[in-house]
């Protein structure tokens, strides 16, 4: 550890930032490791964990040759992977790898986002941080602290914060991802579809994906899923306003005006209804309200759908059809990024009542029941209880929001109501790029008195954060238990196969030495991580040493269908399958999904769309000097006629213009045929500005720098953001 005395002054500086060149870099990174690696084990290690590129948390096997990481791939023992990861996972070795990584904690010397650092030990860091955090609690109690979270490493941080009295607990993955979905499906079902996804891909005859990318969102399980449908004959059928690489493999590709599914869902139930191809026993069996759903449903038909989705009348019939001949092996796929439009929660549920129609909610080819392990949670001492409630959902204004609003916490933040937030902790997601609206965050940045991030690279919202803590990289450290909800049931460890390079340290350990500093010794109990794995699993009747061999250990199968004897039960207020929906009605919103279209942007823009790469994880890859050999610049897809109508090809470089003057990066075209001429499309993650992040900075743009604007959805506080519109600005 670095002492007072050894402080080493940061500067950041334009001068800094330069390209690490592709060719070759990872083999010198290699060894540069080797260099630094005094504990070299000889010969080969296998050492199973879990991957932590994406939050699907597939089972991996590490290899480590004479000490030193060299590759990693899947566990045959896990159900997710099935032995086999995605290109992320494997190139998950760049991670550890990773010049840009931070390597020692670091203070704010001056000013908020000047990226200016001074080195500090670890006691040092932590002492600073709970000595603001008492402060903190003293002004304005303890649930001025806030917390925002990405993925299972933050399990214990959120421990400690619960212990320390804030119940200001959340995680973008709710209003700016799937929130609306779930939401949707809870109204209809009583159940949300889990993550991962309860869908039963793999027996689908036919499958409809609206919007949801298969194999560019490359959530492994369904991918590999997706291939065997493919191969068994599946009819799949893709409404995407972009020629998307799962359209490449359906039947029926229909080219959807952005911001009309709903439209294309009703006219799809119409059918189904007034052709009589629904599930009627099922409907009858599990269905309330169907009546009154019916009848509110009678005017959308294909023809009223046409000039609104710019979808054939007929194509509406035919896929219609094909979906009704499946049943109940039809699945029409809830989607997961689905905050788009401002309906979405809405938008989610016509999709979930068009499920119900075919009878594919707890049925093979559709929706099954997940399953999982029976492992307590460590015998902690009881959290204290929040006067104050949450910051996040005054008055209830969403009603349906079952999660915490980000958003909200971020509102709050800046009016200071409810009640002041004056602290914010930030693990593992880079909120300048997750939240809408960069200018509302730093704003509310600017009211607190500390901001602590916890990452593995400097990303943006690092460089605005009072301290900085490095954390190891997954392949380093333990993370709590994996006791995933699955169609099998199994355990999964993560554990460490090589030592970190440098100062960087494990989140568990972090928030222990936190809490301890803060006078909470007591919530940690256990003296290392693996006696808190030991005490679980014993509980559970399991062995750790079991877990720790092997990476997986796997339950007995369990029926997860209806036809199996899983209970057809719906934890709704009626207990069936809402068609019609009293509560949503009592409180004052429409009982069935009712459309209302979509604003149009300004004369001669274009929609801004936005997606997933296969080769990265949001914007936490474009540092990894394998995944960025793979990808290292986004691109903007521009429908050919329109590109040459502007006189541009493929490689030439472009800005984009959004509907409030603001202006991105420069990135390149992709001249196609595969887009609509009302849209264009850009993966996310890119246009980094951390001076730090030597290698992706300044490559690509950045989109979340163009969600200015957001729609906010009214049954459950998500943003959409499919809402803003660009121009393409030439390269002087």
């Amino acid at each position: 550890m670095n002492s007072l005395s050894r402080r080493r002054f940061l500067k950041i500086s334009g001068s800094t930032v330069a390209a690490v060149a592709a060719a070759g870099a990872v083999g010198s990174l290699v060894k540069k490791a080797e260099a630094l690696d005094s504990n070299s084990v000889e010969g080969l290690q296998k050492i199973p964990t879990y991957c932590d590129i994406c939050f699907w948390k597939c089972g991996a096997i590490a290899y480590v040759q004479d000490g030193k990481l060299w590759k990693v791939e899947g566990n045959p023992l896990d159900p997710l992977s099935e032995g086999r990861l995605c290109p992320r996972g494997t190139g998950g070795v760049g991670a550890h790898y990773d010049p840009d990584r931070l390597k020692a904690p670091l203070i704010r010397k001056t000013v908020r986002g000047a990226e200016e650092w001074v080195e500090v030990t670890w006691d040092e860091a932590i002492d600073y941080i709970a000595q603001k955090m008492l402060k903190i609690k003293a002004d304005y109690g303890p649930e001025a602290i806030a917390f925002f979270s990405h993925g299972i490493g933050g399990n214990f941080f959120k421990h400690t914060l619960k212990a320390f009295g804030t119940p200001n607990i959340a995680a973008p993955s709710f209003a700016q991802c799937r929130g609306p979905r779930d939401v949707g499906f809870r109204l209809t079902f009583g159940e949300d579809v889990s993550s991962p996804e309860r869908t039963d891909i793999r027996n689908a005859q036919c499958l409809v994906l609206i919007g949801s990318h298969l194999g560019e969102n490359m959530h492994n399980t369904q991918v590999q899923e997706f291939a065997q449908a493919v191969e068994n004959g599946a009819t799949i059928i893709v409404v995407d306003p972009r020629f998307s690489v799962a359209a490449g493999k359906a039947k029926y590709y229909l080219p959807i005006k952005p911001g009309t599914d709903l439209a294309l869902v009703l006219a799809w139930m119409n059918v189904l209804v007034n052709e009589n191809l629904y599930d009627t026993h099922y409907v009858e069996q599990y269905g309330f309200g169907f009546e009154q759903f019916a009848a509110s449903i009678q005017s959308y038909t294909p023809e009223w759908a046409y000039p609104q989705t710019g979808i054939e009348p007929e194509l509406i019939r035919k896929t219609a059809r094909e979906m009704a001949r499946y049943r109940p092996a039809t699945l029409v796929h809830p989607g997961r990024h689905v905050t788009w439009n401002g309906d979405d929660a809405q938008r989610s549920r016509g999709i979930a009542l068009l499920n119900a129609l075919l009878g594919s909610w707890g049925r093979k080819g559709g929706f099954y029941t997940p399953v999982s392990m029976d492992v307590p949670p460590y015998p902690y001492p009881a959290y204290p209880k929040s006067e104050k409630g949450k910051v996040d959902n005054p008055d209830h204004k969403y009603p349906f929001a079952h999660e915490t609003i980000t958003t909200g916490i971020r509102e709050a933040t800046i009016s200071g109501k409810p009640y002041p937030i004056k602290g914010w902790f930030v693990y593992a997601t880079n909120l300048l790029h997750a939240l809408p609206n960069e200018d509302e965050t730093l704003k509310a940045i600017q009211n607190l008195d500390l901001m602590v991030v916890v990452d593995v690279i400097p990303s943006e919202i690092a460089g605005w954060a009072d301290v900085v803590l490095p954390e190891s990289v997954y392949l380093e450290r333990h993370d709590d238990l994996n006791v995933e909800w699955f169609r099998e049931p199994f355990i999964a460890l993560r554990q460490p196969a090589v030592e970190a390079p440098h100062e960087q340290k494990p989140n568990w350990w972090m928030a222990k030495k936190l809490a301890e500093k803060l006078g909470l010794g007591n919530y940690y109990p256990w003296k290392t991580i693996e006696e808190y794995f030991e005490t679980r699993l014993n509980n559970a009747g399991y062995s750790y040493a079991e877990l720790k061999e092997k990476g997986i250990i796997r339950g007995k199968k369990q029926p997860i269908y209806f036809d199996e004897g899983v209970p057809a039960e719906f934890p709704t207020p009626s207990g069936k399958i809402e068609f019609y929906s009293v509560q949503l009605a009592d409180a004052g919103f429409d009982p069935v999904p009712v459309y209302k279209a979509p604003p149009e942007g300004p004369p001669g823009s274009f929609r801004l769309l936005y997606g997933r790469a296969p080769v990265h994880s949001f914007s936490r890859t474009q540092s990894n000097p394998i995944l960025s050999e793979m990808m290292d610049e986004n691109e903007v897809w521009i429908n050919f006629d329109v590109a040459a109508r502007l006189g541009l090809k493929s490689g030439d470089y472009v800005k984009l213009k959004n509907q409030d003057g603001v202006i991105s990066n420069r990135i390149k075209v992709k001249a196609t045929e595969r887009i609509r001429t009302d849209c264009v499309y850009m993966v996310h993650g890119f246009g980094h500005n951390s001076k730090m992040l030597k290698r992706p900075y300044g490559k690509g743009a950045s989109d979340a720098q163009l969600i200015t604007k957001y729609v906010t959805d009214p049954l459950m506080g998500g943003t959409a953001m499919n809402v803003n519109f660009v121009t393409i600005e030439m390269e002087a």
